[in-house]
């Protein structure tokens, strides 16, 4: 029995002298087959791209690792289960966090749109006035009473018992950080920067062109310039008079026009005209 247990010794002596001795300081260490694993690139570089699978001898004292198939297979088990993606705690959704944003904008909106009605009622000249569609604070639709009592709009107006001019203000969920989509409801107009379906073109109703610390009261006294800086004109002609603005139509002008005004420029009038 114990030259049986020489000839073992040798064996497994002979084994480790032709190991790494990086790899074989990771057997004394308690490293284990995953550990062995690990190095097993670096090793067989080293050593002259001997086999792994071949460093202990089937039965030896130290195979305690489990064999090449089956160690690959615990380590690709292992790895799969490191890289998989945690999952969220019941309850604990990842709706969670957008929810959170959308309400903290709907308070941001609401908050300003509060105060753009509350400064709007305090106008002396009343200019604008306000009502709410449907009483949806989002959605607005503003008359605008006065424009340059000069110009030939104004004396449109007077001719025709034409009181205000209508328009519709909706309000995106990130206003006040993105313009509202503004467009003209009544009368019918032409000129004045007004296109189909009462489109506006105006660069600060888009998004290049807007800014956050525009308000409402402000955008209307830049229409009412542009109207009468592009000689807008109430529509007198029989049948196209009467032909209401639609707003599927003006959503499309403007995105139309956007585009064309990005590529060449704008030429509405700046807002301190208005």
């Amino acid at each position: 029995m114990a030259t049986l247990l020489r000839k073992i010794g040798l064996i497994r002596l002979h084994n480790r002298d032709t190991e790494d001795p990086k790899h074989h300081h990771n057997h004394r260490g308690g490293g284990g087959g995953q550990q062995s694993a690990s190095l097993r690139g670096k090793g067989g570089a080293k050593s002259g791209g001997h086999k792994p699978q071949q460093q202990h001898p089937a039965g030896g004292a130290g195979d305690a690792s489990p064999g090449p198939g089956k160690g690959k297979g615990k380590r690709a088990a292992e790895l799969a289960q490191r890289d998989k993606p945690p999952q969220p705690a019941a309850g604990a959704g990842g709706s969670l966090v957008p929810a959170a944003r959308q309400q903290h904008c709907t308070q941001v909106r609401s908050r300003r749109l509060m105060k753009e009605l509350q400064d709007i009622a305090r106008l002396s000249d009343r200019f604008i006035s306000v009502e709410l569609v449907d009483e949806s604070l989002f959605d607005w639709n503003v008359k605008l009473h006065q424009v340059d009592k000069d110009s030939v709009l104004w004396q449109d107006m007077k001719e025709t018992n034409t009181e205000f001019i209508l328009l519709n203000l909706t309000f995106p969920d990130n206003f006040p950080f993105s313009p509202p989509f503004m467009r003209v409801l009544s009368p019918r107009l032409e000129n004045g920067y007004v296109l189909d379906g009462g489109a506006i073109c105006m660069e600060l109703l888009t998004p290049r062109g807007w800014s956050s610390a525009y308000t409402v009261e402000a955008v209307m006294r830049q229409f009412a310039a542009s109207l009468v800086k592009g000689q807008g004109r109430i529509c007198r002609k029989a049948g196209k008079s009467k032909k209401s603005f639609s707003r599927k139509e003006a959503e499309a002008t403007f995105k139309s026009l956007v585009k064309t005004h990005e590529k060449y420029g704008w030429v509405t009038p700046p807002v301190s005209d208005g």
